[in-house]
Protein backbone atom coordinates (compact mmCIF):
# COMPACT_ATOMS: atom_id res chain seq x y z
CA UNK A 1 0.00 0.00 0.00
CA UNK A 2 2.71 2.24 0.72
CA UNK A 3 4.00 2.15 -2.64
CA UNK A 4 0.83 2.39 -4.15
CA UNK A 5 0.72 5.92 -2.43
CA UNK A 6 4.06 7.06 -3.51
CA UNK A 7 3.89 6.46 -6.95
CA UNK A 8 0.63 8.81 -7.29
CA UNK A 9 2.46 11.54 -5.46
CA UNK A 10 5.53 10.94 -7.67
CA UNK A 11 2.63 11.79 -10.60
CA UNK A 12 1.24 14.32 -9.20
CA UNK A 13 4.86 15.78 -8.91
CA UNK A 14 5.53 14.81 -12.56
CA UNK A 15 2.40 16.98 -13.76
CA UNK A 16 3.27 19.77 -12.19
CA UNK A 17 6.60 20.66 -13.55
CA UNK A 18 4.99 19.86 -16.89
CA UNK A 19 2.68 22.80 -16.49
CA UNK A 20 5.42 24.86 -15.16
CA UNK A 21 7.47 23.97 -18.09
CA UNK A 22 4.69 25.14 -20.31
CA UNK A 23 4.32 28.17 -18.83
CA UNK A 24 7.89 28.98 -18.42
CA UNK A 25 7.79 28.29 -22.28
CA UNK A 26 4.81 30.80 -22.75
CA UNK A 27 6.84 33.32 -20.83
CA UNK A 28 9.86 33.47 -22.97
CA UNK A 29 7.76 33.89 -26.02
CA UNK A 30 6.11 35.87 -24.33
CA UNK A 31 8.81 38.00 -23.81
CA UNK A 32 10.50 37.03 -26.95
CA UNK A 33 7.72 38.79 -28.90
CA UNK A 34 7.98 41.65 -26.45
CA UNK A 35 11.48 42.52 -27.44
CA UNK A 36 10.75 41.87 -31.26
CA UNK A 37 7.50 44.75 -31.04
CA UNK A 38 8.58 48.13 -32.38
CA UNK A 39 9.38 50.94 -30.17
CA UNK A 40 9.91 54.44 -30.49
CA UNK A 41 12.12 56.24 -27.92
CA UNK A 42 10.58 58.96 -25.40
CA UNK A 43 12.67 61.76 -27.42
CA UNK A 44 15.07 61.77 -30.62
CA UNK A 45 18.03 59.55 -29.50
CA UNK A 46 21.54 59.68 -31.01
CA UNK A 47 24.31 56.89 -31.05
CA UNK A 48 27.10 57.13 -31.43
CA UNK A 49 29.07 53.45 -32.29
CA UNK A 50 32.58 53.65 -32.63
CA UNK A 51 34.76 52.05 -34.79
CA UNK A 52 35.30 48.18 -34.01
CA UNK A 53 32.17 47.84 -31.48
CA UNK A 54 30.98 44.35 -31.26
CA UNK A 55 27.49 43.61 -31.97
CA UNK A 56 26.84 43.25 -28.28
CA UNK A 57 28.23 46.45 -27.43
CA UNK A 58 26.37 48.19 -29.96
CA UNK A 59 23.03 46.59 -28.58
CA UNK A 60 23.72 47.61 -25.31
CA UNK A 61 24.16 51.51 -26.73
CA UNK A 62 21.11 50.52 -28.11
CA UNK A 63 19.05 49.36 -25.05
CA UNK A 64 20.43 52.19 -23.29
CA UNK A 65 19.52 54.59 -25.48
CA UNK A 66 15.66 53.23 -25.45
CA UNK A 67 15.68 52.56 -28.91
CA UNK A 68 15.06 48.59 -28.77
CA UNK A 69 13.71 46.71 -25.69
CA UNK A 70 16.65 44.04 -25.39
CA UNK A 71 20.16 43.89 -26.37
CA UNK A 72 19.25 40.09 -26.36
CA UNK A 73 17.23 40.42 -29.56
CA UNK A 74 19.63 42.03 -31.40
CA UNK A 75 22.00 39.74 -30.90
CA UNK A 76 19.56 37.23 -32.33
CA UNK A 77 19.27 39.55 -34.93
CA UNK A 78 22.83 39.65 -35.91
CA UNK A 79 22.94 36.02 -35.94
CA UNK A 80 19.43 35.00 -38.24
CA UNK A 81 20.90 37.93 -40.51
CA UNK A 82 24.59 36.00 -40.76
CA UNK A 83 23.30 33.18 -42.02
CA UNK A 84 21.53 34.80 -45.27
CA UNK A 85 24.37 37.87 -45.76
CA UNK A 86 27.59 38.59 -43.96
CA UNK A 87 26.37 42.28 -42.94
CA UNK A 88 29.25 44.32 -40.99
CA UNK A 89 27.81 46.55 -38.42
CA UNK A 90 29.35 50.47 -39.45
CA UNK A 91 30.46 53.17 -37.16
CA UNK A 92 29.14 55.89 -36.99
CA UNK A 93 26.16 58.46 -35.26
CA UNK A 94 22.35 57.17 -35.74
CA UNK A 95 19.37 59.32 -34.61
CA UNK A 96 16.31 57.76 -33.53
CA UNK A 97 12.88 59.12 -33.11
CA UNK A 98 10.12 56.94 -35.01
CA UNK A 99 9.02 53.71 -34.11
CA UNK A 100 11.27 50.29 -35.29
CA UNK A 101 11.22 46.91 -34.53
CA UNK A 102 14.39 45.25 -34.29
CA UNK A 103 15.47 44.22 -37.57
CA UNK A 104 14.62 47.43 -38.88
CA UNK A 105 17.32 49.32 -36.14
CA UNK A 106 19.88 46.47 -36.99
CA UNK A 107 19.38 46.89 -40.89
CA UNK A 108 20.03 50.66 -40.49
CA UNK A 109 23.26 50.04 -38.65
CA UNK A 110 24.17 47.42 -41.13
CA UNK A 111 23.45 50.05 -44.38
CA UNK A 112 25.57 52.69 -42.35
CA UNK A 113 22.44 54.96 -42.00
CA UNK A 114 24.52 57.83 -40.24
CA UNK A 115 22.60 60.88 -39.28
CA UNK A 116 24.28 63.77 -40.97
CA UNK A 117 23.42 67.63 -41.30
CA UNK A 118 22.68 68.93 -44.32
CA UNK A 119 24.11 72.37 -45.74
CA UNK A 120 24.26 73.90 -49.05
CA UNK A 121 26.75 76.51 -50.16
CA UNK A 122 25.72 78.26 -53.47
CA UNK A 123 28.14 79.78 -55.86
CA UNK A 124 29.87 82.87 -54.95
CA UNK A 125 29.97 82.93 -51.00
CA UNK A 126 33.46 83.65 -49.58
CA UNK A 127 34.77 81.77 -46.70
CA UNK A 128 33.29 84.11 -43.81
CA UNK A 129 29.76 83.30 -45.01
CA UNK A 130 30.72 80.08 -45.58
CA UNK A 131 32.34 79.88 -41.83
CA UNK A 132 28.71 81.64 -40.90
CA UNK A 133 26.21 78.93 -42.75
CA UNK A 134 28.04 75.64 -41.47
CA UNK A 135 27.92 77.33 -37.75
CA UNK A 136 24.20 78.06 -38.17
CA UNK A 137 23.70 74.52 -39.32
CA UNK A 138 24.78 73.55 -35.96
CA UNK A 139 28.42 72.39 -37.41
CA UNK A 140 31.37 73.72 -35.58
CA UNK A 141 31.91 77.77 -35.06
CA UNK A 142 33.23 79.95 -37.68
CA UNK A 143 35.81 81.50 -35.98
CA UNK A 144 36.82 77.32 -36.21
CA UNK A 145 36.14 77.08 -39.85
CA UNK A 146 37.93 80.35 -40.38
CA UNK A 147 41.31 79.59 -38.60
CA UNK A 148 41.38 76.00 -41.10
CA UNK A 149 41.25 78.00 -43.90
CA UNK A 150 44.55 79.40 -43.24
CA UNK A 151 45.94 76.11 -41.30
CA UNK A 152 44.65 74.22 -44.02
CA UNK A 153 45.56 76.34 -47.06
CA UNK A 154 48.43 73.24 -47.67
CA UNK A 155 46.01 71.27 -48.83
CA UNK A 156 45.53 72.97 -52.07
CA UNK A 157 49.75 74.34 -52.29
CA UNK A 158 50.41 72.04 -55.30
CA UNK A 159 48.13 73.86 -57.61
CA UNK A 160 48.31 77.21 -56.50
CA UNK A 161 51.59 78.09 -54.32
CA UNK A 162 50.07 81.45 -53.79
CA UNK A 163 47.39 80.45 -51.82
CA UNK A 164 47.39 82.23 -48.44
CA UNK A 165 44.00 80.34 -47.70
CA UNK A 166 41.29 77.90 -49.04
CA UNK A 167 39.46 80.92 -50.50
CA UNK A 168 38.21 79.85 -53.72
CA UNK A 169 38.85 76.56 -53.50
CA UNK A 170 35.51 75.53 -50.96
CA UNK A 171 33.77 74.52 -53.99
CA UNK A 172 29.83 75.33 -53.95
CA UNK A 173 27.67 72.26 -53.32
CA UNK A 174 25.38 70.35 -50.84
CA UNK A 175 27.10 68.57 -48.40
CA UNK A 176 26.39 66.09 -45.83
CA UNK A 177 28.39 66.39 -42.31
CA UNK A 178 28.38 64.50 -39.21
CA UNK A 179 27.72 66.60 -35.86
CA UNK A 180 31.52 65.40 -35.08
CA UNK A 181 32.87 66.75 -38.12
CA UNK A 182 36.09 68.94 -37.47
CA UNK A 183 35.92 72.46 -39.15
CA UNK A 184 39.00 70.81 -41.14
CA UNK A 185 37.35 68.06 -42.35
CA UNK A 186 34.94 69.69 -43.48
CA UNK A 187 37.06 72.59 -45.02
CA UNK A 188 38.95 69.40 -46.90
CA UNK A 189 35.64 67.77 -48.07
CA UNK A 190 34.90 71.61 -50.06
CA UNK A 191 38.75 70.81 -51.63
CA UNK A 192 38.29 67.69 -52.84
CA UNK A 193 34.80 68.68 -54.84
CA UNK A 194 37.28 71.36 -56.40
CA UNK A 195 39.74 69.08 -57.04
CA UNK A 196 36.84 67.22 -58.96
CA UNK A 197 35.61 70.57 -61.07
CA UNK A 198 39.31 71.08 -61.41
CA UNK A 199 40.26 67.44 -63.18
CA UNK A 200 36.91 68.11 -65.07
CA UNK A 201 37.43 70.99 -66.23
CA UNK A 202 40.96 70.22 -67.25
CA UNK A 203 42.19 73.01 -64.86
CA UNK A 204 45.92 72.72 -64.37
CA UNK A 205 48.47 75.28 -65.00
CA UNK A 206 47.56 79.34 -64.00
CA UNK A 207 45.01 77.95 -61.47
CA UNK A 208 45.75 80.94 -59.27
CA UNK A 209 45.14 83.21 -61.85
CA UNK A 210 41.86 81.48 -63.14
CA UNK A 211 40.32 80.85 -59.68
CA UNK A 212 41.01 84.36 -59.05
CA UNK A 213 39.21 85.99 -62.30
CA UNK A 214 36.22 83.09 -61.66
CA UNK A 215 35.52 84.09 -57.89
CA UNK A 216 35.35 87.98 -59.71
CA UNK A 217 33.11 86.54 -62.60
CA UNK A 218 31.02 85.14 -59.85
CA UNK A 219 30.10 87.70 -58.03
CA UNK A 220 29.82 90.10 -61.23
CA UNK A 221 27.25 87.94 -62.89
CA UNK A 222 23.47 87.35 -62.35
CA UNK A 223 22.58 85.74 -65.74
CA UNK A 224 24.46 82.59 -66.55
CA UNK A 225 25.10 83.16 -69.95
CA UNK A 226 26.61 86.40 -69.77
CA UNK A 227 29.55 84.95 -67.71
CA UNK A 228 31.87 84.12 -70.65
CA UNK A 229 30.95 88.01 -71.74
CA UNK A 230 32.01 89.26 -68.75
CA UNK A 231 35.32 87.43 -68.35
CA UNK A 232 36.28 88.80 -71.81
CA UNK A 233 35.64 92.42 -70.15
CA UNK A 234 38.11 91.49 -67.29
CA UNK A 235 40.70 89.61 -69.70
CA UNK A 236 40.63 92.84 -72.37
CA UNK A 237 41.13 95.39 -69.54
CA UNK A 238 44.05 92.93 -68.08
CA UNK A 239 45.48 92.83 -71.62
CA UNK A 240 45.55 96.95 -71.95
CA UNK A 241 46.71 97.04 -68.05
CA UNK A 242 43.25 99.04 -67.28
CA UNK A 243 42.28 98.64 -63.86
CA UNK A 244 39.59 96.13 -63.51
CA UNK A 245 37.31 98.59 -61.45
CA UNK A 246 35.43 96.07 -59.69
CA UNK A 247 33.29 96.98 -56.77
CA UNK A 248 33.27 93.33 -54.97
CA UNK A 249 36.86 93.01 -55.04
CA UNK A 250 36.64 96.44 -53.16
CA UNK A 251 34.11 95.06 -50.21
CA UNK A 252 36.24 91.95 -50.20
CA UNK A 253 39.43 93.96 -49.20
CA UNK A 254 37.26 96.26 -47.05
CA UNK A 255 35.92 93.39 -45.28
CA UNK A 256 39.17 91.86 -44.76
CA UNK A 257 40.70 94.75 -42.96
CA UNK A 258 36.96 95.31 -41.00
CA UNK A 259 36.20 98.56 -42.75
CA UNK A 260 33.58 98.10 -44.41
CA UNK A 261 30.33 100.22 -43.82
CA UNK A 262 27.99 98.74 -45.59
CA UNK A 263 28.37 100.40 -49.02
CA UNK A 264 31.57 101.83 -51.17
CA UNK A 265 31.97 105.69 -50.56
CA UNK A 266 34.21 107.95 -52.67
CA UNK A 267 36.79 107.42 -49.81
CA UNK A 268 36.82 103.65 -49.96
CA UNK A 269 38.04 104.40 -53.90
CA UNK A 270 40.71 107.32 -53.06
CA UNK A 271 41.73 107.67 -49.52
CA UNK A 272 45.02 106.15 -48.71
CA UNK A 273 43.49 105.36 -45.23
CA UNK A 274 40.95 102.67 -46.63
CA UNK A 275 43.30 101.37 -49.30
CA UNK A 276 43.45 97.67 -49.83
CA UNK A 277 45.57 95.25 -52.47
CA UNK A 278 42.04 94.82 -53.34
CA UNK A 279 40.84 97.73 -54.67
CA UNK A 280 41.06 97.64 -57.94
CA UNK A 281 40.35 100.91 -58.52
CA UNK A 282 43.86 102.02 -57.67
CA UNK A 283 45.70 98.39 -58.21
CA UNK A 284 46.14 97.14 -61.92
CA UNK A 285 45.64 93.47 -62.36
CA UNK A 286 43.99 90.69 -60.64
CA UNK A 287 43.38 91.67 -56.70
CA UNK A 288 45.98 89.14 -54.48
CA UNK A 289 43.49 85.86 -54.53
CA UNK A 290 40.18 84.98 -54.90
CA UNK A 291 37.34 86.99 -53.45
CA UNK A 292 34.76 84.09 -53.05
CA UNK A 293 34.19 80.77 -54.18
CA UNK A 294 32.66 80.40 -57.52
CA UNK A 295 31.12 77.53 -59.25
CA UNK A 296 31.73 75.07 -62.53
CA UNK A 297 30.30 77.86 -64.95
CA UNK A 298 32.53 80.75 -63.74
CA UNK A 299 35.64 78.49 -63.95
CA UNK A 300 34.76 77.47 -67.31
CA UNK A 301 34.40 81.10 -68.43
CA UNK A 302 37.41 81.86 -66.82
CA UNK A 303 39.22 79.20 -68.52
CA UNK A 304 37.14 80.13 -71.84
CA UNK A 305 35.81 83.50 -72.10
CA UNK A 306 34.20 84.63 -75.07
CA UNK A 307 36.24 86.78 -78.13
CA UNK A 308 34.95 90.09 -78.26
CA UNK A 309 36.27 93.85 -77.42
CA UNK A 310 34.43 94.88 -74.79
CA UNK A 311 35.89 96.81 -72.01
CA UNK A 312 33.12 97.67 -69.98
CA UNK A 313 29.71 96.50 -68.74
CA UNK A 314 26.36 97.64 -66.46
CA UNK A 315 26.36 94.64 -64.14
CA UNK A 316 22.75 93.10 -64.49
CA UNK A 317 22.63 92.28 -60.49
CA UNK A 318 21.97 96.31 -60.91
CA UNK A 319 20.24 96.40 -64.04
CA UNK A 320 16.63 96.40 -63.51
CA UNK A 321 16.12 94.63 -67.08
CA UNK A 322 17.84 91.71 -66.04
CA UNK A 323 20.41 92.02 -68.52
CA UNK A 324 24.19 93.48 -68.57
CA UNK A 325 25.13 96.00 -70.74
CA UNK A 326 28.18 95.79 -72.65
CA UNK A 327 30.36 98.09 -74.52
CA UNK A 328 33.88 98.22 -76.49
CA UNK A 329 34.35 102.11 -76.02
CA UNK A 330 33.86 104.47 -72.99
CA UNK A 331 30.96 106.68 -74.95
CA UNK A 332 29.25 103.62 -75.70
CA UNK A 333 29.48 102.39 -71.66
CA UNK A 334 27.90 105.65 -70.94
CA UNK A 335 25.18 105.40 -73.34
CA UNK A 336 24.56 102.27 -71.41
CA UNK A 337 24.82 103.58 -67.85
CA UNK A 338 22.58 106.51 -69.12
CA UNK A 339 20.20 103.58 -70.21
CA UNK A 340 20.47 101.94 -66.69
CA UNK A 341 19.72 104.88 -65.13
CA UNK A 342 16.68 105.50 -66.96
CA UNK A 343 15.09 102.22 -66.48
CA UNK A 344 15.66 102.37 -62.35
CA UNK A 345 13.93 105.83 -62.71
CA UNK A 346 10.98 104.42 -64.72
CA UNK A 347 10.86 101.42 -62.62
CA UNK A 348 10.88 103.70 -59.47
CA UNK A 349 8.19 106.00 -60.19
CA UNK A 350 5.91 102.91 -61.25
Amino acid sequence: MASGRSRRSSGRRSGSGGAILVLLAFALAAAAVYALLPLRPAEPAFVDIAPGSTALSIATQLEQAGVIRSRWAFVAARLVKRLVRNDRLKAGEYRFERSATVTQVYDRIARGDVFTIAVTLPEGLDRREIAARLEQAGLGTAQGFLDATVTEASRIRDLDPEAASLEGYLFPDTYRFSRHASEAQMADAMVRRFREEARRLALTARVHEIVTLASIIEKETAVAAERPLVASVLVNRLAKGMPLMTDPAVIYGLREQGQWRGAIYASDLSDPGHDTPYNTYRHAGLPPGPISNPGAASLAAALHPAATDYLYFVASGDNPQGHSLFAATLADHQKNVATYRKAIESRGAQ
